[in-house]
């Protein structure tokens, strides 16, 4: 059983990160010429971060990554009309080909406001856009990445919210419905809800453990496992998110570090089903967390490391 753990976004060790920005009120300030060369000065710098940020995750064998959703200034901003793709083409496939020659498992996660399953029209256009923009991204790279997305809002009905979820879903482009993977949240959805709706829809599942903790009705993790799991037979190696929270008081918050007792406890509880499993690990540390987490499991465990951040137990 092997277990491959990965970081978020920015490198703390190095100091970089692929999501320099600017906000709509300085593009109208600069006005649409000049907006749009900001916006072409801040592209060129986080494409070539990302690809700085790859090969550094390369040099140190991390093989799990999660691209930031924050890689094109105001992507999916309906008044700004940029071209995002076809312009930096020859950078795109670069970045795709460092992936493919690092046999690096990349993904990104969809922004809060991302929500398939809202009552109102406009957002649901919003969220559709902002699926497409992930998709034509990936699809510039040439690589197959996943999209990580939560099932969005309760709207005083969890059934007709869920029901809604799975008619938007069936509505979009297949290429895009292949992409996403669903996790569980830490106040609505749970691990129950999403697994219904990833196994009638045939959508692998993320298991966050951290949002499990802060959103259950009781249920034992150990029971749902081989179903989880089972939503990933065929596709990949199973993608789970694991976190420590900042405080008693605020549990829903990530800690800056890894509990590594607790992530010892939740590799026990994925030892008896035999799989290997890639988990993310969501800290304010980033690869700075990943790596004293691997320091302590070397003090703590007998696992077999195969190298910086892949362990055989």
């Amino acid at each position: 059983m092997q277990i491959r753990v990965g970081y978020v976004a920015i490198s703390l060790t190095i100091g970089l990160s692929a999501s320099k920005t600017m906000t709509y009120k300085n593009y109208q300030m600069l006005g649409k010429e000049d907006g749009n060369k900001k916006l072409d000065y801040l592209m060129h710098i986080n494409l070539k971060i990302l690809k700085e940020i790859l090969k550094y995750n390369y040099t140190n064998n991390i093989h799990f990554y999660r691209i930031s959703s924050a890689l094109v200034p105001l992507s999916t901003h309906s008044k700004v009309n940029f071209d995002y793709i076809h312009a930096y083409k020859k950078e795109w496939e670069e970045i795709g080909i460092l992936i493919r020659k690092y046999q690096m498992r990349v993904d990104m996660h969809l922004p809060e406001f991302c929500v398939l399953n809202s009552n109102k029209e406009k957002v649901l256009e919003n969220s559709i856009n902002i699926l497409s923009y992930h998709y034509q991204l990936f699809n510039a790279m040439k690589i197959k990445g996943k999209l990580v997305l939560h099932v969005g809002g309760a709207y005083n009905s969890k059934k007709d919210a869920v029901k809604r979820f799975k008619d938007n879903f069936k509505k979009l482009e297949p290429n895009i419905q292949k992409m996403i993977i669903l996790e569980n949240d830490d106040k609505i959805f749970n691990i129950k809800d999403v697994l219904e709706i990833c196994e009638e829809l045939k959508i692998p599942m993320v298991l966050d453990y951290h949002h499990y903790l802060c959103n259950n009705e009781g249920e034992d993790i150990s029971e749902y496992l081989p179903r989880i799991i089972n939503t990933w037979k065929g596709i990949d190696i199973p993608k789970m998110h694991f976190s420590s929270p900042k405080s008693v008081k605020e549990k829903r918050c990530h800690a800056d570090y890894i509990n590594a007792d607790d992530f010892i406890n939740f590799i026990n509880l994925l030892k008896p089903f035999n799989q290997s499993v890639d988990i993310m690990l969501e800290c304010k540390a980033k690869d700075m967390a990943l790596f004293k987490l691997i320091r302590e499991l070397k003090y703590k465990t007998n696992y077999k490391f195969i190298d910086d951040t892949t362990f055989f137990i």
